[in-house]
């Protein structure tokens, strides 16, 4: 056992002295000692409850007979973050989470790894760790949040961000305001709809590294309670047989999870998670394999922004599993931590109530989710959740309206300055530029809010999954490194083709060319993490990891 590095010979004398200071006794010293990471905090609604899941897990490595030892990790809602100086840490804090766990795993020398985390970017921290660290680990990740209905209508996150254009238009009162404000996070839980938080919940079974239906059991269920101490007990088993994450995730299996992703018509930020992910286990997935999976891969569930269903009406429908048993074809049978391979779980999917899934021959789409469009105005690619667009707005060219900054942006959208047919770019937002490559669901969702249809976003910052409409995200080259998206002048055209995967800035080469020689960088004053961040972060293209 890794753990007998710590507490086992003379010379480990006084190391466990320190272990029994904090109340194992003799006979747990032959026990396995199992890390519990868990990120539990009274902010974040998707946390809130993840005590209570950490103590069941701690329950089933004790019934086991391991010796579990928890220990805390960060976490930041991305929604509380939206809008102001704080978004520019939500990123940036992926990397944090798998440092900091990586340096508790190896410092006290666990045997085995339980993770219990949710929200946007704590789990991918956490796979990120898991694969770098490689001993035996399951991940409970905490799931999705209930929705409420307003006057019969199922009302989310989403609706709350969009009010306040709606408000700002004169669209609703403020006493609906008011309803949406209490009645749009009702619950404990990962935001209700198909945003990153339950994207990458989602995608975190489909690598097999959560036991089955672990990413749609509701917040606070007794069916989630249950996940996890079996989760406690499954760890023991892995340790026993030394099955590590590089024995069951494979590239096969990231393959699998962007299959999943395009079915599921999921975040746009997967395109930063899974190759960051990926890269911890030596696995390289370009832009290209993401487009690729999509040309081929239908989108046959819409989920809340795309519709009004959320992650609970999935679970009804049979959750992960239903979803590779409709699409078997499209999935290669790897390994997970259940012990079973994904067709064996798939197999045992059962719907529970109405099923909201299509079957592949009669999908909702016949692409996947998420495209990847290149052109001049991003070189290196550029994404957009395509699911969530609607036909009239696949091809469109419009006029640039130009911003520097996020709040710029709001503050011409709520006072009408946006009209129908412009193309808002948002720039100096990418990985380096904000620094941390903040979402941009504020502006997304004030033009939604306003009424506006035929209006297009392009940022070199990213999106929430909540996000929908054209809404294209992660430019790269990024402004702040001299990507032509820091080139374009108020008034240019900018044609978007998203069906032939294509974007462009209707400016001439010479014209780019002398505009590239005047261009200077702008100067971001900047201290402490954020700095060293800005300094070592890739572009978005890479997953934005630190190299």
């Amino acid at each position: 056992m890794r753990s007998n590095t710590v507490k086992k010979g003379v010379e480990r004398t006084a190391h466990r002295a320190l272990l029994k200071a904090t109340g194992i006794t003799d006979g747990d010293m032959d026990k396995p000692f199992i890390g519990v990471a868990n990120a539990y905090n009274d902010i974040v609604p998707g946390h809130m409850m993840l005590d209570k899941l950490t103590k069941a897990v701690r329950e089933g490595i004790c019934s086991a007979g391991g010796v579990p030892f928890e220990f805390g990790v960060i976490g930041i809602c991305d929604g509380i973050a939206m809008g102001h100086e704080g978004m520019r840490y939500a990123l940036a804090s992926r990397e944090l989470i798998a440092d900091t766990i990586e340096a508790m795993v190896e410092a006290h020398r666990f045997d085995g790894i339980v993770m219990v985390g949710a929200c946007d970017k704590i789990v991918p921290g956490m796979l990120m760790a898991l694969l770098r660290l490689d001993i035996p680990a399951i991940v409970v990740t905490g799931g999705p949040m209930l929705a409420e209905k307003v006057n019969g209508k199922t009302v989310t996150i989403k609706t709350a961000f969009e009010a306040a254009g709606e408000f700002k238009a004169g669209r609703i009162s403020e006493e609906k305001l008011k309803l949406y404000e209490d009645f749009c996070a009702p619950y404990c839980g990962s935001c209700q709809g198909l945003y990153t938080a339950n994207t990458m919940q989602l995608l975190t079974e489909t690598l097999g590294l959560s036991l089955p239906y672990c990413s749609t059991s509701p917040c606070g269920s007794s069916r989630k309670l249950r996940i996890a101490k079996m989760s406690g007990v499954r760890i023991m088993e892995l340790v026993k047989n030394d099955i590590k994450p590089s024995d069951i995730v494979t590239e096969e299996s990231f393959k699998n999870a962007i299959v999943m992703d395009m079915l599921v018509g999921g975040s746009t930020n997967t395109v930063l998670h899974l190759p960051a992910i990926a890269n911890e286990a030596g696995i390289k997935l370009s832009l290209d394999l993401f487009d690729e999976i999509s040309r081929k891969t239908p989108h046959i569930v819409s989920i809340d922004p795309a519709s009004e269903f959320t992650i609970a009406d999935l679970d009804e429908s049979g959750g992960v599993p239903m979803l590779i048993k409709k699409a078997r074809k499209y999935f290669s049978n790897e390994m997970t931590v259940s012990g079973m391979k994904i067709y064996e779980i798939a197999d045992r999917a059962f719907v529970r109530n109405k099923d909201i899934i299509a079957e592949v021959d009669n999908p909702i789409h016949s692409e996947g989710g998420i495209a990847i469009l290149r052109g001049n105005l991003a070189e290196k690619g550029c994404v957009v959740k395509q699911s969530a667009v609607s036909e009239d707005m696949m091809n469109f060219e419009g006029y640039a309206k130009v911003y520097d900054s996020e709040q710029e942006a709001l503050k011409a959208i709520l006072n009408n300055c946006i009209e129908e047919g412009d193309v808002v770019v948002i720039r100096y937002m990418g990985p380096k530029g904000a620094p941390g490559m903040p979402e941009m669901l504020l502006p997304t969702a004030a033009i939604s809010g306003m009424g506006l249809k035929r209006v297009a976003l392009i940022t070199d910052g990213r999106f929430s999954g909540a996000t929908r409409g054209p809404c294209i995200g992660h430019v790269s080259p990024e402004a702040m490194v001299g990507g032509t998206i820091a080139l374009v002048e108020e008034g240019d055209r900018i044609e978007i083709d998203i069906t032939k995967r294509k974007i462009e800035l209707k400016v001439s080469e010479d014209e780019l060319k002398d505009r590239r020689e005047k261009w200077r960088k702008p100067e971001r004053e900047l201290k402490g993490y954020l700095r060293r961040y800005a300094e070592l972060v890739r572009g978005a293209d890479e997953g934005a990891v630190l190299g």
